[in-house]
């Protein structure tokens, strides 16, 4: 593999580490990544997931990091890569660029569907960390993973911010979730039920408005036929009088 390129980059540009398409860790990935330290202290492996379809697993990319592992038994120690977070950002003036662009785009997509869609979307990235949550806990509970203090505390966190869903006596045989449906959807169908009846209000206010503006033209336009015809009356008598 030849690195000479490494020095072609821009200055302003870091690099940090390599990619492949992956789908998976392959077996000499250790020996690039150990060849790659000859020019990158620390490098960073990427897998990118180009054939992967699934919307549920947000960007498609895992990164890894390699460190030395340490054997019990005191046997010499061995390298392997370790599953770390990653983000994906654009920079600043990306953004402005991407910003400029969507302002010149017309798509015939509402704001009502996009957020629809990023909901879908948040969704499934939610069931799918949910499903590895519970593979988490069973491969825990069978004793194939060993137990892991840290991750529990944050799960019993997490699981101490649920809502009550067991009905009780004092909130009417309803647990607190359904409570809270219940009490939102009448605030929404209140709020449905008030602007039907003030735009019921301002459309009878218009109609009635425009009778009255209508009776007032009428009379007005009669009162000029009146006039007219007595200006008619004065002229006819005075031309009989002449003759």
């Amino acid at each position: 593999m030849d690195f000479a390129t490494l020095a072609d980059h821009p200055a302003r540009e870091k690099v940090i580490g390599w990619y492949h398409s992956g789908p998976k860790l392959c077996g000499s990935d250790l020996a690039i990544n150990k060849l790659l330290r000859n020019y990158i202290a620390n490098p960073i492996l990427v897998i990118v997931h180009i054939n992967n379809a699934d919307p549920t697993l947000g960007i498609p990319t895992d990164a890894y990091f390699a460190i030395e592992e340490i054997k019990d038994d005191g046997t010499t120690t061995s390298e392997t890569f370790v599953h770390i977070r990653s983000l994906i950002e654009a920079e600043e003036a990306e953004e402005i660029g991407v910003e400029h662009l969507l302002r010149d785009l017309k798509e015939s997509t509402g704001d009502l569907a996009t957020r629809i869609t990023s909901q879908l979307e948040s969704l499934r990235g939610l069931e799918s960390r949910l499903r590895e949550v519970a593979l988490y806990l069973s491969k825990v509970l069978n004793e194939e993973l060993p137990m892991n203090h840290a991750i529990l505390e944050v799960l019993q966190d997490v699981f101490n911010l649920l809502p009550n869903l067991s009905p009780t006596p004092d909130t009417g045989g309803v647990g607190d979730l359904e409570r809270s449906f219940r009490v939102k959807t009448n605030d929404q169908l209140m709020c449905i039920y008030l602007s039907s009846m003030i735009r019921a209000v301002l459309a009878l206010h218009d109609l009635i408005d425009s009778g009255i503006a209508g009776r007032k033209e009428e009379k007005k336009e009669g009162k000029k036929d009146d006039k007219k015809e007595r200006e008619e009356k004065k002229v006819n008598g005075v031309a009989e009088d002449k003759k």
